[in-house]
């Protein structure tokens, strides 16, 4: 119908993460969880050296097998032999997409890709609730994601003070200038602006650029989504930025690991 307003896909992804949390509380699953995230110690300040190298392209590579915007992007997805191939071709750190419903994603992905690389985790998720943290840290996370606009401002900035608190590095991510208030209203130490509108998928590789002159200085910088060749990763990093994450353009190819080599 004319004038109707697309589908917010970010409400509908955050309103299915939280039934998803509603279901292993009713399953007791929380204090195992938070057992297994004590025996392990998270490296948060790794993943941030690594993403401010200065003589580096840092690249953090991706492990997603689906997309909400273009459906399956690898059949035979591997989380494990990929994150392998990122190491192998000179990835800063790697992101593991764990969300079930709209991804394919799966928790055990992250579990599987930390027996396997040395390089530094992301979880990439939609996180809304700090057993998510310790469900993070205990799957091998080093790092994990919060979306400004997937929260409330309070809620926001308890869970980056909660990550910081157990380990665990965060990379804060906006997409517009009326988010970045709220992002560094937590003095983040790794600020990323997505050039994709979580709401409507839509991408624009401008967001990158008008946000950059706002991110303090001291700040690790971080552009994702949308880059796909090396001029890319070259006027973003002129323009200030430090690292990108780069995924769906690396996973759909047929050698990813030779993708990552080609793009840095």
């Amino acid at each position: 119908m004319s004038g109707q307003r697309p589908p917010d896909l970010l409400a509908a992804i955050v309103a299915a993460t939280r039934r998803r949390i509603d279901v292993q509380r009713e399953q007791g699953r929380e204090k195992a969880i938070r057992r297994a995230a004590e025996a392990r110690v998270p490296d948060g300040e790794r993943f941030i050296s690594r993403l401010s190298r200065p003589t580096s392209v840092n690249v953090i590579a991706e492990c997603k097998r689906r997309s909400p915007s273009r459906g399956v992007l690898r059949s035979d997805y591997d989380a494990p032999s990929l994150a392998a191939a990122y190491e192998a071709s000179g990835a800063a750190a790697i992101s593991v997409l764990t969300e079930p419903t709209f991804f394919d994603g799966a928790i055990e992905h992250l579990e599987a890709v930390d027996a396997r690389v040395g390089v530094p985790l992301l979880r990439k998720d939609f996180i809304v609730d700090e057993c998510q943290l310790w469900e993070a840290r205990a799957a091998g996370a080093d790092a994990v994601l919060l979306i400004v606009a997937a929260l409330e401002a309070d809620d926001f900035r308890r869970l980056h003070a909660r990550a910081a608190a157990i380990g665990l590095a965060v990379l804060v991510e906006v997409h517009e200038r009326s988010e970045l208030a709220v992002a560094l209203s937590a003095s983040p130490r790794v600020l990323g602006v997505n050039n994709r509108n979580l709401r409507t998928l839509s991408v624009d590789t401008s967001a990158s650029l008008s946000l950059i002159d706002d991110i303090p200085d001291g700040t690790v910088a971080v552009a994702e989504s949308g880059l796909r060749e090396r001029d890319d990763l070259r006027r973003l990093r002129d323009a200030g930025y430090d690292a990108f994450l780069v995924g769906e353009r690396l996973v759909s190819r047929p050698d990813p690991g030779l993708a990552l080599s080609e793009l840095l």
